[in-house]
């Protein structure tokens, strides 16, 4: 693409495995050169257009943990021929395997039959946190959160099992949260109870209250579980965790630190929230407490404080696919280790310094840690690259306490010996690589600048051209938003 200077389209899938559901939708991506004919290329998505958005699935399984690849397989191989694409016309795509059943075992055997048929796409699988900021791309949340007034807006994101909130300001990510609420955590069978997850059995018992399997579905303990749910989900917000809630967190406490003003549902139970299926529709449908779940999320007096706002998208903030932009980085201010290149789909955390060394490095360990969780939540070893932006004027003395902060806290991460990877929004990158290896840290370094990305995107690194620069392609996850 480095010789990119026309106007050009390019078709990418976008298919999401979750737990319950699995959807795709095809689209057409135009690119444009938007750098200008002396500079670097800089190729940016300027138009998107639906081509084919499949049904909803049911996720094909092999077992409790385990997806069926080869039906995700022919489900997508099916819902190709429906759209009259050929697996060779896509250019581009994302695979993004959320909830209990994404495996990274699954996620790697995932990749390597997809690519086969499927041109170059990105798998990730999604935790928990990576979910919830997902789901608020997907909803429009992160992007009202730059619109207006530096509002700090909570994106909760409600599926089968779990709540995913995820908090933005300013397009920054505050913080995330994982809760055990879903829809699917009570099932209904002819008007009995089927099934009672984990969770809520517990919550049960540590309330006093008796449910079993078969009693009648309108009993007052499951009224109670869904109460209690919205209950819990206000104080959670509001950081006033209770003891009796902790049975209801999945991870960490919630962990941003301004409060909230403006909340947006999205997910399965949003559906029913904004009652975008009909009354009938839904009875049949939910055969489980999602209904309820969202009267009763609807109707919670502590919720009503905040300023309620409705997603762009509820159930269907599926990923379009990965677009892509080309950017070709100054040999003369980079670092890096040929023999570790190339390095495909790494994901980016941002961490912002605020133009202060000092500030930004006493909450890096912090940054750091949260890039882990986000990233390698089964703590297996998924290397990330640290961004850093808005870094301060730096003397020498500045690199040196910053390199040495880097080392420290990188050798915390789950697997320290894999590479530092380190992009740079100001021209840093030289200095700051050379003085890491003259610290002759162990692990090989990549340090690169003057590329945008921000947390959520996916970066891959080319091997180093003759001329000495590395091209590094941005993968950013686009959202149908109409």
């Amino acid at each position: 693409m480095s010789n990119f200077n026309k106007h050009e389209t390019i078709i990418s899938a976008g298919i999401d495995i979750g737990t319950s559901t699995t959807k795709l939708i095809i689209s057409r991506f135009s690119l444009r050169n938007v750098a200008g004919a002396a500079h670097v290329p800089r190729i940016e998505i300027t138009d998107k257009e639906v081509l084919y958005k499949s049904p909803v699935f049911r996720t094909p399984l092999q077992d409790a943990v385990t997806i069926n690849v080869a039906g995700v397989q022919e489900i997508i191989r099916s819902e190709y021929d429906k759209a009259g694409i050929q697996p060779s016309q896509i250019a581009t795509g994302a695979v993004i395997i959320t909830g209990e059943t994404a495996t990274k075992r699954n996620a790697s055997e995932m990749l390597h039959q997809l690519s086969d048929e499927a041109g170059d796409f990105l798998v990730a699988t999604a935790g928990p946190d990576l979910e919830g900021i997902i789901a608020a791309k997907g909803s429009g949340s992160y992007e009202e959160s730059g619109n207006k007034s530096s509002r700090v807006i909570a994106n909760i994101d409600i599926g089968g099992g779990t709540a995913n909130i995820a908090v933005f300001q300013n397009k920054q990510l505050l913080g995330t949260c994982t809760m055990h609420i879903g829809g699917r955590l009570i099932e209904f069978e002819d008007g009995k109870v089927r099934t009672i997850s984990p969770p809520v059995e517990q919550l049960l018992k540590d309330q006093g209250y008796s449910l079993q399997p078969g009693d009648p579905q309108r009993a007052p303990a499951v009224q109670f579980v869904t109460s209690y749910m919205a209950e819990a989900m206000a104080r959670i917000l509001k950081k006033e965790v209770h003891a009796q809630d902790q049975v209801l967190l999945l991870g960490h406490e919630p962990n941003w630190s301004q409060p909230i003003d403006t909340i947006v549902f999205s997910g399965g139970i949003s559906e029913c929230m904004y009652r975008h299926s009909s009354d009938e529709e839904q009875a049949a449908q939910y055969d489980d407490i999602g209904i309820q779940l969202a009267d009763a999320l609807l109707h919670n007096q502590l919720l009503q404080h905040f300023t309620w706002q409705e997603p762009v998208e509820t159930v269907r903030a599926t990923v379009l696919g990965a677009g892509t932009q080309t950017t070709e980085i100054s040999g003369a201010t980079i670092q890096v280790a040929p023999h570790e290149l190339p390095l495909k789909n790494i994901p980016i955390y941002q961490y912002d310094f605020e133009a202060d060394l000092e500030v930004g490095l006493s909450h890096f360990e912090d940054a750091v840690h949260q890039a882990v969780t986000l990233y390698d939540s089964a703590k297996e070893g998924q290397n990330f690259a640290l961004y850093l932006s808005n870094l301060p004027y730096l003397g020498f003395r500045d690199v040196q306490t910053l390199a040495k902060a880097i080392v420290q806290i990188m050798n915390q991460r789950p697997r320290p010996e894999q590479p530092i990877i380190l992009v740079i929004q100001s021209d840093h990158a030289k200095v700051l690589g050379q003085t890491l290896a003259a610290l002759q840290v162990k692990q090989s370094v990549i340090c690169i600048d003057q590329i945008n990305v921000e947390t959520g995107d996916y970066i891959d690194i080319g091997k180093i051209l003759a001329s000495g620069v590395v091209p590094v392609v941005v993968k950013t996850l686009t959202f149908h938003t109409t």
